[in-house]
């Protein structure tokens, strides 16, 4: 017989969970953007509730779910207050145990586990067995989910056990089916299922980033953009040091070109583990050198996307990744969109640019940063951009090669400047200005070291021929002349290769919402007509290069 003091409220017909709290934005540093706004309902649900329910408890989306991971017992009873303690030291006390409320055959005690702070609800009932919890408490959606038996506080000092109806109740309220959400990065609509891929995609993201403890190498200036997309849940500050430390088990996020050989040494003989952070693909409007943060990078614990020498986590995706026909197709409409748009890595150009010889092939040869990390991992001993010329003259002779500077050297900031009289020995045409998608989009093949700019070429449909190792050699898109490694032997298609390297692998950041996006939000936002970034650091770093062009030019007379 149970008190009547205990028994269910029958009045209890709408639980205080709201849905627009129960899926929920993430704090992400920086962001710009708390909530999903309601707009009007739709008339018709995209799924029924079940499936929603079985999407949500599959992607361990709702709630704080970014929040901290304590080491917990295998087996408890979670208690989410002081007030719910009390009342749980009742049942005890009436009971024995929560398991003899629960009818349950086991004797054994359960250990009471309280943890009122903000944690990953869905890690704190992990191992829960019974949950008591006050009742505007949003953890009690998740326990329906999860069916886990719930006790609820009472504001009058009584404490009942939820029952079906009001179960069903309160996973109505958190996933309402025909509720309509605006998107956060463009304002569209949404759906539920849209909602919670959403949050299912931020929370796959903020778990990669629990193993990092702080970051070593990364510029003032591209720290705020570089935050959100290495953000771990909990607090934020204090992420990025000049010395790195971290605890036993946790990593150290690495821009490594910029971190000292003295503190990578002393991170090495501790046996931390690093993760290396670079730039993405689709970069910004605007060079990094001259100090416009990036809105994309790319994370990886296995080694330098660029770098041959040893497998990385893109080498991994293309070599065993599965890609189902929605991604491809995903990939081939976000092919088709940069493209058009003429986008690059630093800039847009979909103009349309004459042929300078009609009747001979036209070659394009990039140049690349001498002293850039690709080029030494991944340039099998070619580093310097003259020797490239030479050797690609040498291969066809007949053609008309036409050679485009990489933009960071003729802004004057990095090394590989080659004098015009000089590259002009054994190129028909020197081009300085002018996009490379535009460049790319007129001449028949394009012969690179290790440069981005391939991969462009053959996401136009373009021959590609690498003299060094870049990441897209060696799945059978490509003539390579480089030593590709022996462990590439899968064959890929186009999109399987765009899907890995721009949809997969890459982070992006939206800089409007300050949300972590999807990439097609970043190729949206920098194919919308808008000027390039020219604050006070830019505006230096120009003016920097400028007169180190000048200087170059000087000494080369």
């Amino acid at each position: 017989m149970v008190p009547a003091h205990l028994e269910p409220f029958d009045n209890l017909t709408k639980p205080s969970v709201r849905p627009a709290h129960f899926l929920q934005v993430p704090p992400f540093p920086g962001a710009r953007v708390r909530n999903f706004a309601l707009l009007s309902p739709l008339d018709d649900a995209p799924a029924s509730l079940a499936e929603c329910i079985a999407l949500v408890r599959a992607k361990r989306v709702g709630g704080t779910y970014w929040g901290a991971r304590p080491d917990l017992p295998p087996s408890y009873t979670l208690v989410r207050s002081v007030n719910a303690l009390r009342s749980y030291d009742r049942l005890v006390k009436q009971y024995g145990t929560v398991l003899a409320w629960l009818a349950t055959p086991s004797r054994v005690s359960l250990p009471c586990l309280v943890i009122s702070e903000e944690c990953d609800p869905w890690h704190m009932l992990g191992g829960a067995q019974a949950l008591v919890c006050e009742a505007d408490d949003d953890i009690r959606a998740i326990a329906a989910v999860l069916g886990i038996p719930t006790f609820v506080n009472d504001i009058d000092g009584g404490v009942w056990r939820e029952r079906d109806g009001e179960i069903d109740a309160i996973l109505s309220s958190a996933l309402p089916i025909t509720s309509q959400f605006e998107d956060p990065f463009g304002g569209r609509p949404m759906n539920l299922l849209d909602v919670i891929k959403l949050t299912s995609f931020w929370r796959s993201l903020i778990d990669s980033n629990r193993q990092i403890q702080s970051g070593i190498g990364f510029a003032f200036w591209k720290q705020d953009s570089v935050r959100p997309l290495l953000w771990g849940g909990g607090e934020s500050g204090g992420f990025f040091h000049a010395q790195a430390t971290a605890d036993p088990g946790r990593a150290v996020a690495v821009w490594r070109s910029k971190a000292s050989r003295e503190m990578m040494e002393k991170l090495s003989r501790r046996g931390t583990p690093l993760i290396e952070v670079e730039d993405g693909f689709l970069r910004s409007k605007g060079l990094g050198a001259d100090c416009v943060p990036p809105l994309s990078i790319t994370v990886d614990r296995l080694g330098a996307y660029f770098d041959p020498g040893q497998p990385s986590e893109l080498e991994d995706l293309l070599q065993h990744g599965e890609f189902e026909p929605a991604l491809i197709a995903r990939a081939q409409c976000l092919r088709k969109t940069i493209v058009a748009a003429g986008l690059g890595k630093y800039d847009r150009g979909a103009d349309t640019l004459k042929r300078l010889d009609v009747d001979r092939r036209q070659i394009l040869v990039p140049g690349q940063v001498e002293d850039d990390r690709s080029i030494l991992t991944g340039g099998s001993g070619l580093v310097s951009n003259l020797e490239l010329l030479k050797r690609v003259r040498a291969l066809e002779p007949d053609a008309f090669l036409i050679y485009k500077p990489h933009p960071d050297v003729v802004a004057g900031h990095r090394k590989g400047h080659i004098p015009e009289n000089i590259s002009r020995q054994f190129a028909d045409e020197v081009l300085t200005d002018g996009s490379i998608s535009s460049l790319i989009a007129t001449v028949d093949e394009v012969h690179v070291n290790t440069s981005l700019a391939g991969f462009e070429a053959l996401m136009r449909f373009k021959d590609v021929t690498t003299h060094g190792v870049p990441f897209y050699a060696g799945w059978g898109l490509t003539h390579d002349l480089g030593p590709v490694p022996a462990r590439r032997t899968a064959r890929r298609s186009l999109d399987e290769i765009v899907a890995a390297t721009l949809l997969l692998y890459p982070r992006y950041l939206d800089p409007v919402s300050g949300l972590p996006c999807p990439a097609e939000v970043v190729v949206d936002r920098l194919t919308a007509p808008s000027e390039q970034p020219t604050g006070a650091l830019v505006r230096m770093r120009r003016l920097q290069g400028r007169l180190k062009r000048r200087l170059t030019a000087w000494r080369s007379a």
